[in-house]
């Protein structure tokens, strides 16, 4: 094979201007690569600023940043790899089909990641927090990525994942920092109805846990069957709810027993009858 000159010249002027071509795509994707990164940088400093307005949960500020700037890096070296020449579609459907793959085989953990996401974004309840959710009640010990920890008030430790909580009803129990405590005393149908109810104003206001700034509601709430049924609606702080009630259960009834109201209970009369034999 005959390599002339003219042959040699051309193909070094070929290389040339391929190596021109190259060169100019190369440093111009360098350019971009660079503006890139400054527009990466202003647009984690604008999410990490949101972020820190929002208050959001230290893990889950951190594992956010991590992942918006992964996944502008990843964008930023696809765009390169494309002003470069080099092929990206291919490429960019393997990872699509891949991570299609990954969301299938993973979709319940997913589902309860997006939930703890959403419970430590939006925060309807905190660490601290007595909540009752899925059957449970408890303490908030803790909001992980994927699960929340709850500690019984039995000292229990119940584990939910943050899919169930995102998607079912949750009760916040001490969110608003006060209750109405909620009672009901039964008293017979032959004892003194205005006495009792003075009975039992007089042991709410004695009690100094009970908020004085709120009215306490007595009245009369249904006739039952075997007794005139009192309910009793004090208001308290949140933590002084269950001292309040299980302490008005033993002092009501020991009240009464010294004031003679009784506290029926449900009984059924029996009548024999005697039949006389033929």
């Amino acid at each position: 094979m005959d390599i002339t000159v003219e042959k040699v010249e051309h193909y070094a002027q070929m290389l040339g201007e391929m190596s021109l071509q190259f060169g100019v795509k190369f440093l111009l994707a360098v350019v971009v690569y660079l503006i890139g990164n400054f527009i990466i940088n202003k647009a984690i400093n604008l999410i990490e600023l949101a972020l820190n307005k929002k208050k959001v949960e230290v893990t889950l500020h951190r594992f956010l940043l991590s992942i918006a700037a992964t996944l502008f890096k990843a964008i930023q070296i696809i765009i390169f790899a494309s002003m470069i020449g080099i092929e990206t579609a291919s490429l960019i459907a393997v990872l699509g089909a891949a991570g299609l793959a990954v969301g299938l085989a993973l979709q319940g953990s997913l589902a309860n990641f997006a939930g703890g996401v959403l419970i430590l974004l939006f925060r309807p309840f905190k660490n601290g927090d007595a909540i009752e959710a899925q059957g449970y009640v408890g303490v908030v010990e803790e909001i992980q990525i994927f699960n929340t920890i709850l500690k019984t008030f039995d000292n229990q430790r119940i584990i939910i994942p943050n899919g169930l909580l995102s998607n079912g009803c949750v009760k916040n129990i001490n969110v608003n920092g006060t209750r109405r405590v909620d009672m009901v005393f039964g008293i017979s149908y032959d004892d003194d109805l205005t006495k009792a109810k003075q009975i039992l104003r007089d042991l709410i206001e004695a009690d100094e846990r009970v908020l004085k700034d709120k009215p306490v509601d007595i009245w009369i709430g249904s006739h039952g069957d075997s007794s005139i049924n009192i309910f009793v609606r004090p208001w308290s702080k949140a933590e002084d709810y269950w001292g309040i009630y299980f302490d008005m259960m033993e002092n009501v009834k020991l009240t009464f027993d010294k004031e003679g109201i009784s506290i029926p209970y449900p009984q059924r009369d029996v009548h024999l009858h005697q039949v006389a034999a033929k």
